[in-house]
């Protein structure tokens, strides 16, 4: 590591945040460290069991988190202890975990290196499948219920192998060029490398306390983390995830900001990053190990990004919910506004060819509607009424259909298919009734698409994605996302990137 790198690895690793209030009493602290340190760290920063912080639990509400302390989470390590803790000492436990630690937390190189694993190096496994199957045509299943992934035989659509992740991936798996290697990312900063050919954890590393997402270089050398807290973007060397670079994610001004997330960008040989609290989108270029920034200023912050097929442009959805801004990735200008009420998903928008020009579409999380933009004038050539918010947008370049579920409302049990060259929904399905039915995925060929059905009962559905009729359904514990491997590593066009 050169000096360069070294210096503002050092310098990160004090741009925690640190937000504090009052102190809880010192018997809520003595029951956290005698029930609770061991998996989670004396510290809430996590360890066996993740962090218990304020971010890290922004998604479980205080109430359920009474629940899981009281009645442990089933099948995890979480144990129940309503026969150990009155309910008294269970409540003030879980106020103590939603408050801010008291003093500012640090997650810089020292840490970075201390928590790195290495189970299976690169190059010491064989170099051969220990299984039969098209290699490129697997699908990984997260399932969230148990924090499990499935690996799928996209062919024969059955499963081939089950194994734990870390708690609550998030950001979608990230594969190899070549699709041998798989890396995911935890909400708790834990980027996991899995060997697909011989079902075994390469190396692990935990990049941050709460992280938002990771990217892979498109010549595969690279991964990089984009982090919450602290704020900084992290950089890896990919073979055994060796930390590389650390870099504080601030402006000129010395102003501080969580990064919401960071992108590949394949045609462009660089990373594109997306920051939460400061009006700029950063593109960082990796040359011999030294990573370059160059900054493009917005006026407005942006909360989630599209890119076109070329990576010429970026859109970002304006933190207003109300617009979004087309910028100019060669010039850093912005291009473009696009009127988009309702919050676009632009992470799951996806393009295609209509008439003779390339469109995107995009759902939305606070209306009923899926935009579809001309990707020439920018601008929007049609709004389609659905029967509530979505979240995820799927297709592939050899269907005519694309699908959008319909996530939040009464309705989140629908499933829309839309004729991509008329523009309408063509089918409502309902294939679980009072069940979230989302986030399609398809084979690499077109072929075959899968359903999730967000419950822990539920299943991965497969459909015929021409007739549109249902084949089979695998038992799955609440399954989120599906990544198909070929669509992954060539970027199709249906699937988002």
């Amino acid at each position: 590591m050169n000096c360069k790198n070294t210096l503002r690895i050092l310098a990160a690793s004090l741009l925690f945040p640190a937000s504090l209030l009052a102190s809880p009493g010192p018997e809520t602290e003595a029951l956290y460290q005698q029930h609770c340190a061991s998996c989670h760290g004396s510290d809430r920063l996590g360890g066996m069991g993740p962090a218990l912080l304020p971010e890290n639990l922004s998604r479980l509400k205080k109430p359920e988190a009474e629940t899981t302390i009281r009645s442990g989470r089933p099948a995890t390590q979480m144990p129940a202890f309503a026969d150990v803790l009155g309910s008294e000492s269970i409540t003030a436990l879980a106020d103590y975990i939603y408050r801010p630690p008291a003093s500012p937390a640090t997650w810089g190189q020292a840490e970075i290196h201390d928590s790195h694993l290495l189970p299976h190096p690169q190059g010491t496994l064989p170099d051969e499948p220990v299984y039969e199957a098209d290699m490129m045509n697997l699908f990984l299943v997260v399932e969230i219920g148990d924090h499990h992934v499935t690996l799928l035989d996209g062919d024969r659509m059955e499963p081939i192998h089950r194994f734990p992740s870390r708690y609550a991936l998030h950001g979608g798996p990230k594969y190899s060029p070549d699709g041998r290697y798989v890396y995911f990312g935890s909400r708790d900063g834990w980027i996991t490398k899995y060997d697909l050919y011989n079902l075994k954890v390469v190396a692990e590393v935990r990049a941050g306390i709460n992280m938002r997402n990771i990217a892979v270089s498109a010549d595969g050398k690279y991964v990089m983390a984009a982090n919450y807290l602290p704020h900084t973007l992290v950089l890896f060397e990919a073979t055994n995830l060796e930390l590389m670079d650390i870099i504080p994610v601030e402006n000129d001004a010395g102003d501080s900001s969580r990064g919401s997330a960071v992108y590949a960008a394949p045609p462009r040989d660089s990373f594109i990053a997306a920051l939460k609290d400061i009006p700029e989108a950063w593109e960082i270029t990796v040359r011999d190990g030294e990573a370059s920034i160059r900054r493009m200023q917005i006026d407005t912050l942006l909360d989630d990004f599209f890119f076109d097929p070329g990576y010429k442009h970026v859109i970002g959805a304006a933190r207003d919910g109300k617009r979004g801004y087309v910028i100019n990735l060669d010039t850093g200008n912005t291009v473009a506004k696009l009127p988009l009420p309702g919050m676009p998903h632009l992470g799951s928008g996806i393009t295609w060819e209509y008439q003779g020009t390339r469109v995107m579409a995009t759902p939305h999380f606070r209306t009923g509607a899926v935009s579809i933009i001309d990707m020439d004038n920018w601008e929007v050539i049609k709004t389609l009424e659905t029967q509530g918010p979505g979240f995820f947008m799927r297709s592939h370049e050899n269907s005519r259909y694309a699908w959008v579920d319909v996530f939040f409302g009464p309705n989140k049990d629908k499933v829309h298919v839309i004729d991509k060259q008329t523009l309408k929904i063509v089918k409502t399905l309902q294939p679980a009734p009072g069940k979230v039915a989302a986030h399609v995925e398809f084979d690499r060929y077109g072929e075959k698409l899968l359903l999730s059905i967000w419950d822990k009962d539920g299943a991965v559905i497969v459909y015929d994605a021409d007739t549109l009729e249902e084949e089979k359904r695998i038992p799955m514990n609440k399954p989120s996302g599906k990544y198909n491997v070929w669509n992954k590593i060539n970027y199709e066009e249906g699937t988002s990137h």
